[in-house]
């Protein structure tokens, strides 16, 4: 079942299982003789060599995510970090009447990750988009964790700044560029974060996080399906030729992708050369 469906046709319990199993598994990986890491979903976790998970390990607490669930208040002090393990989480700028998308956090990424690069408050809010799964941390931990393992900090630091250009490009995007790049960068940069290609997202949900008319939003929707690039469902989107989806895009889809893409071959070279 791909990750992205998980947290729709599975009972929490069963999910909270899941996590909580790998969370054991992840204080055990300092002692010698464990296996691979494979279990580990959340990219920036699986980067970490296994003493800096038996670190971080006793210190995570597994949690479902539900959808709707905000994660993170602007304006507020942040408790935890979340390192998403399943699921996908909007993150947005909130004002009066309105909001803005900035980015979607998948397994890749880590939420309030970027209080700990030297930012003191939020400035943004997370909520739950679909619902999955993650490992939370007590800031006040992480801190301490990261303090004694410096690559755990070197990590977190690169995905923030990956995370940072996130932001960035989708602003610059939302006045340079038409609906129809950003319509297909959006699905792309989600497909990605989930790593599926069915999307449980619908026309309403589009339309107000990209700032754009509902008719539109269906209109271009309907163009994609017409060329056979995507498939609608009742409240489902499911990407059929994805090669042919990325031809949609503005640069600034290659340029978020490239920043995620770097960020995760530089840990790899790091780990081959370790």
């Amino acid at each position: 079942m791909p990750d992205v469906l998980e947290g729709l046709d599975r009972p929490a319990d069963a999910i909270l299982k899941r996590v909580s199993d790998s969370q054991q598994m992840l204080r055990g990986l300092g002692t010698p003789g464990r296996g691979p890491r494979s279990f580990v979903r959340n990219a920036i976790l699986a980067k970490c060599s296994p003493q800096d998970l038996a670190a971080i390990g006793q210190f995570l607490e597994p949690l479902v995510l539900k959808e709707r669930t905000v994660l993170q208040e602007p304006k507020r002090p942040l408790e935890h970090v979340y390192f998403v393990e399943s699921g996908l989480v909007s993150l947005r700028i909130v004002a009066t009447g309105s909001l803005l998308e900035v980015a979607v956090i998948g397994y890749r990424g880590a939420i309030g990750a970027s209080l700990l690069m030297g930012r003191q408050i939020s400035t943004h809010q997370a909520v739950v988009l679909f619902p999955g799964s993650a490992h939370r941390i007590r800031v006040e931990d992480l801190r301490r964790v990261i303090n004694d393992r410096p690559e755990i900090r070197e990590h977190l630091s690169r995905y923030d700044q990956a995370l940072a250009l996130h932001c960035a490009q989708t602003g610059l995007c939302g006045v340079r560029h038409g609906r129809e790049m950003r319509l297909a960068s959006w699905l792309c940069l989600a497909s990605d974060a989930v790593n599926a290609r069915v999307l449980p997202v619908t026309h309403d949900y589009l339309s107000s996080v990209l700032g754009l008319r509902r008719a539109g939003v269906t209109e271009t929707l309907s163009l994609f399906e017409g060329q056979g690039l995507i498939r609608k469902r009742r409240g489902v989107l499911e990407i059929d030729a994805r090669k042919s989806l990325e031809q949609k895009t503005c640069g600034c889809y290659k340029l978020v992708s490239d920043a995620y893409a770097s960020c995760e071959s530089v840990a790899s070279a790091e780990g081959a050369a370790g």
